[in-house]
């Protein structure tokens, strides 16, 4: 019996500790003016009430994502390194750099063929 115990928790404690799994996500990257500039790709991890974005070179977390009611206006965040972070749905992400005028629009589960 204690070996059996002693076999599993190691293999309980890796499974709860698991973060959610990410999805890769193509991005269109655009001005504040909604011109569009290049597209990009990232890892969206949806935890609901924040994400996060990564790729090769850094990665975001938007922390806990507000909104005073959410039938009306989009849940959103300021990150640490000053970007506002919004979940416009359950399917798209975006983050905007108002300092650099640009903005990422992730869509996430939308087939390249249409």
């Amino acid at each position: 019996m204690l070996r059996v115990m002693v076999l599993t928790l190691p293999l309980l404690l890796a499974a709860c500790s698991s973060g959610p799994p990410g999805i890769e996500c193509p991005g269109k990257v655009a001005s504040l003016y909604g011109g569009e500039i290049a597209t990009t790709h990232g890892t969206i991890f949806d935890l609901v009430n924040s994400f996060s974005v990564a790729n090769e070179k850094v990665k975001v977390e938007s922390g806990p994502l507000y909104s005073s009611d959410r039938s009306r206006y989009i849940p959103a965040a300021v990150t640490k390194e000053g970007y506002l972070a919004q979940r416009i749905s359950a399917r798209q992400f975006r983050l905007i750099d108002p300092q650099q005028d640009k903005m990422i629009t992730y869509t996430c589960g939308e087939s390249s063929a249409r």
